[in-house]
């Protein structure tokens, strides 16, 4: 029997029904919200493309079961980072570097760049290689994306 499960998604409170409590919280937020911002990648949080921010730290949506979530926590996708018409600085940073190619792992990139910068103000290239070492990219395009998240630091 479907239980309904509360969220704060973008400042927004919803309610999913699943079947199952330990169903993934990127499952949720895709197929029962439509937020097309994190994907599904690799289904282990190994990849980083499924990355959302919960209460402001980055996590890995496929392996956050919707029962972790408490009421009250705030989940903000890639669509409530920014907006078209206001896009967060670093956003605007990966636009103005033209750091996305096939920009299958940009949301994971910017996610945990954005939740990094939050703690990190002044990052050497150094910190931002290491906080997004655990971001997959095939693409090639690593030193766009590092100038991006450089560029928003200053920015911010």
């Amino acid at each position: 029997m479907a239980k309904p499960v509360p969220l704060t998604v973008n400042g927004r409170s919803v309610t999913v029904s699943v079947d199952d409590p330990d169903m993934p919280l990127l499952y949720a937020l895709r197929d029962d919200l439509g937020l097309r911002g994190p994907r599904f990648g690799c289904g282990l949080g190994q990849c980083g493309a499924c990355t959302v921010h919960v209460d402001g730290k980055a996590v890995r949506s496929c392996t956050v079961p919707l029962s972790a979530i408490r009421p009250g926590d705030k989940i903000v996708t890639l669509e409530g980072l920014g907006s078209p018409e206001k896009p967060h600085p670093l956003q605007k940073a990966f636009i103005d570097e033209q750091a996305v190619q096939c920009g299958y792992c940009i949301n994971g990139m910017i996610m945990e760049g954005a939740a990094f910068l939050a703690a990190n103000k002044s990052p050497s290239d150094a910190d931002i290689r290491q906080a997004l070492a655990h971001n997959l990219c095939r693409c090639g395009t690593h030193l766009r994306i590092i100038r991006a998240v450089k560029r928003a630091a200053q920015s911010i």
